[in-house]
């Protein structure tokens, strides 16, 4: 793509005023541009200090109506998906919109989990953002316009399919430039859809830390935080009686601390005998053992926060700032706080090396960079956050989950790539884009299948077999089963299987079996179909259903 016809538009604070600039050069600034080898650069080059309230590169694109574009959700959760000309973004409610921003409820951290605190909602057809990569598709060929580095500050990707535009917008709140900085760099690629992206992460120099495919089990879904120790042995000898079918890994999730934060501080009322006598025991039964985490996140009530309340983000009067709104509120830790570093790295110490777990899953890692501070952008606060728990952890896996995605590039062992799933096939109101929904979590396994084997191996979620606790029918219980065995590469459940029937085991069975998948294409053929054609050992399959309710067609 030739980089011509390029407008800027930035919004810019010095010497006390508010600037307006759509010009590379002017009396405070310069901005410095550079194209080479499909790259588009930019560097500001101060003559004082700058600070930008909004930094934005216009690309001219002529846009076909039979073209389909991919944006990239904020996090984890956010759901991601393709769209069509004619299409419109989910998005907050204006209610939603006018409660987080000017209610109370924004003191709780409603909707902090994802961007709308510092994105503005796209309220029209035809135009389409997402964060740090997205592309445009026209059959198997896409053009990608992708981030390099998200340190500078999260890129903002939007796509103008009205008016023939590619939007590229940096987020750089918070942030004061006295010398010379590189604000973007981005890759503009074009080819087959596999190749454009083997491409992109060849030129970001990042790869896939694990190459195992690994099967499991997790608490979570089944008992949530109401686990003790009798339920995971019970569940644990289940799972070593099924002596066909191999298990790579057994978790424990939520439910075995004192408190969010108080990570190392065991309920003795639920698991008397203590962590490292769980993490025994999986090993005895041939499993890797993992225990679920929120590294950052601490509530009011546990002896971290109590104690330590000076390791807290806190807002721009000194007070705690609540980052989200889980367990009744939550506070992240300032990743910059040495104190804060310290008490990190001695909790995976102990975890790992002392209780002998050998995965962590780490979730609510987008808590870390809600606000932006000391004079650094949230992609740089999050980017130094999963550098941070890679040196805590070490060469062990790391499963990430509710993370902004480029920062754990090449970081995290596996990923989740949506959101949760929920106990029922059921199409969420878009109160919040990364909330519970088995149908987003079933898109983003498909529409994010290009982070598999590149940034790490995709975790697509859970799948549910039992009959007790799940209001799915058996069809849809089978067709999310064959999604994450086609899509992912962590296949976890989290049933007791000694209440499986022979029809159940052999579901079972079928997902967890190695093969060799091969997908040709995967796409929405008409509003709310999604058409997958893929080779599961070397036999071509075709797999046609409805999104909206769970429905092989």
């Amino acid at each position: 793509m030739k980089f011509d016809k390029i407008l800027l538009c930035a919004v810019y604070d010095a010497e006390g005023n508010e600037y307006k600039a759509e010009s590379l050069k002017n009396q405070h600034f310069d901005i410095n541009l550079t194209t080479d080898n499909n790259c588009l650069c930019a560097s500001v080059i101060p003559r004082c200090t700058v600070s930008f309230k909004k930094f934005l590169i216009k690309l001219n694109y002529n846009f076909s109506k039979n073209e389909k574009v991919f944006v990239n959700g904020y996090q984890s959760w956010t759901d991601s998906f393709e769209y069509s000309y004619s299409d419109r973004m989910s998005e907050l409610t204006r209610l939603t919109e006018f409660c987080i921003k000017k209610t109370p409820l924004k003191y709780i951290g409603f909707s902090k989990s994802g961007d709308s605190l510092f994105h503005k909602y796209p309220r029209r057809n035809n135009l389409f953002y997402g964060w740090s990569y997205g592309y445009i598709r026209n059959q198997n060929n896409i053009t990608l316009f992708g981030s390099i580095d998200e340190r500078s500050g999260y890129t903002s990707i939007s796509f103008d399919m009205e008016n023939n535009a590619v939007i590229i917008e940096k987020d750089l709140e918070g942030v004061y430039f006295t010398k010379e900085t590189n604000l973007l760099s981005l890759a503009v690629l074009s080819g087959e859809y596999n190749a454009v992206f083997d491409l992109y992460f060849k030129k970001m120099g990042i790869t896939c830390r694990e190459s195992k495919r690994r099967t499991g089990y997790t608490t979570w879904y089944n008992y949530y935080g109401n686990i003790n120790e009798q339920i995971v042995e019970r569940d644990l000898n289940s799972i070593n009686e099924l002596k066909d079918i191999h298990f790579d890994c057994f978790q424990i999730d939520d439910g075995y601390q004192s408190a969010i934060g108080d990570w190392l501080i065991t309920d003795r009322k639920k698991f008397p005998s203590g962590m490292k006598k769980i993490a025994d025991e999986i090993h005895k039964n041939n499993m890797i053992a993992g225990l679920w985490l929120a590294p950052f996140a601490a509530t009011k009530k546990s002896k971290l926060f109590k104690e330590h309340k000076d390791w807290f983000i806190k807002d721009k009067d000194g007070k705690p700032y609540k980052t989200g709104q889980n367990w009744g509120g939550f506070y992240s830790l300032d990743i910059y706080n040495n104190g804060a570093r310290k008490y990190l790295k001695n909790v995976f110490d102990v975890i790992l090396n002392e209780w002998g777990f050998d995965l962590v899953k780490l979730d609510f890692l987008y808590g870390a960079c809600v606000l932006p501070m000391h004079n650094k952008t949230r992609g740089e606060i999050m980017c130094d956050a999963m550098d941070l728990l890679r040196e805590c952890c070490g060469d062990k896996l790391i499963l990430g989950c509710g993370v902004p995605l480029m920062p754990a590039f090449g970081k995290v062992d596996y990923c989740r790539i949506g959101s949760d799933i929920s106990l029922g096939w059921k199409q969420h109101k878009n109160v919040i884009r990364e909330e519970v929904s088995t149908p987003h979590a079933v898109s983003n396994s498909i529409f994010r299948r290009h982070l598999d084997g590149r940034a790490w191996k995709n975790d697509p979620d859970v799948f549910l077999l039992r009959d007790r606790n799940n209001k799915m029918d058996f069809e849809q219980r089978k067709l999310l089963a064959e999604i994450n065995s086609i899509f992912g590469n962590l296949l976890f459940i989290s049933d007791n299987v000694s209440e499986y029937n022979d029809e159940q085991l052999n579901v079972l069975r079928e997902t967890f079996k190695e093969k060799e998948i091969k997908i040709i294409s995967a796409e929405f053929i008409e509003k709310d179909i999604i058409e997958v054609i893929y080779f599961k050992n070397e036999k071509e399959n075709k797999l046609c259903f409805n999104i909206r309710t769970g429905k092989v067609i």
